[in-house]
């Protein structure tokens, strides 16, 4: 009965001693301390691991900003794109307005009577004494440029309806640019994963090689693996945090250019776009830098 009055005393006690949280602090030290000196054996390559990996995201992070602008330019024209459904004399051009309602992705359609059309056409022209021979017509919006062929299509055959048209040569150019644009980027993702990824791998065999004795050691004395493995994805990690942070500065250099072009299309400029790229940038590169450090630890350290 003692004893285990004074196990659960011991118990009690240690739990309110500070004993543990300096145990952690240290071996937080420690595994710092670790990366730090692995980052040191690694020498001048370093400087080449850091200077490629800031080249590609540099080059990614441009793209990106620059698909953000292109997708605010893509918006704002698709929102003045409108199909023109001139209605068929002796139709009820609100009865049409109904049927063309109930397409999908019609987000809103404005009747521009026949009479208000050539009204204002003779006074640009100052026509006089002219039967007018304009129909009505209905501007019909939708929700997304992409639709715009596929509510043409479901208009087109519908009884009541003379003629109709858009600006499909520049909604099929935007389409094109918009697909050419993101699957570049996509591209450019895969190939920075893939670059950086057997960048850092490599790195990080040659760290585990020069350390072998080290880590046999640690692994005979019981040395948990996490405390093996968190130096060498603090590594890589670091690899990537850095050529981020580095990629970040040319972005200032097309932003300026990029606010301009906005200013002189009165287009507005994406909300946060700058922030976006940067935190895109941050979240990547260490994302890739520790990824590739998982990679060769799986494959070269048996832990």
């Amino acid at each position: 009965m003692a004893d285990n009055n004074r196990q659960s005393l011991k118990k009690t006690v240690k739990k309110h001693l500070p004993k543990d949280w300096l145990c952690e602090l240290r071996i937080a030290y420690r595994i710092v301390m670790e990366a730090v000196n692995d980052i040191k054996r690694t020498g001048i390559i370093n400087i080449v691991i850091i200077t490629t990996m800031a080249a590609i995201l540099t080059l990614f992070g441009v793209l990106f900003r620059f698909t953000l602008s292109l997708s605010t330019f893509a918006h704002e024209l698709g929102n003045v794109l409108e199909i023109s459904v001139y209605v068929k004399q002796g139709t009820e051009p609100n009865v049409l307005k109904d049927r063309i309602k109930a397409i999908n992705h019609v987000q809103y359609i404005k009747l521009k009577p026949k009479d208000e059309a050539w009204n204002s056409l003779k006074q640009e022209l100052g026509l006089h004494d002219i039967s007018n021979p304009l129909p009505d017509t209905l501007r019909v919006k939708v929700d997304k440029p992409e639709n715009i062929a596929e509510v043409f299509n479901q208009i087109k055959p519908l009884s009541g309806v003379e003629d109709l048209g858009y600006a499909k040569e520049l909604a099929k150019k935007m389409q094109v640019l918009m697909h050419v644009v993101n699957t570049t980027m996509i591209l450019v993702i895969l190939i920075s994963a893939a670059i950086t990824i057997t960048i850092i791998n490599n790195t990080i065999q040659l760290v585990i090689q020069s350390r072998k004795d080290e880590i046999e050691i640690m692994r005979l004395m019981g040395v948990s693996n996490w405390f093996i493995k968190t130096p060498l994805v603090m590594q890589g990690a670091f690899y990537g945090f850095v050529s981020a942070v580095i990629a970040v500065f040319p972005l200032s250099w097309i932003q300026v250019p990029l606010q301009n072009m906005h200013k002189f299309f009165l287009i507005p400029v994406p909300v946060y776009a700058q922030n976006i790229v940067v935190i895109s940038l941050l979240i990547i590169g260490t994302a890739f830098g520790a990824s590739g450090s998982l990679l060769s630890i799986k494959k070269h350290l048996q832990v």
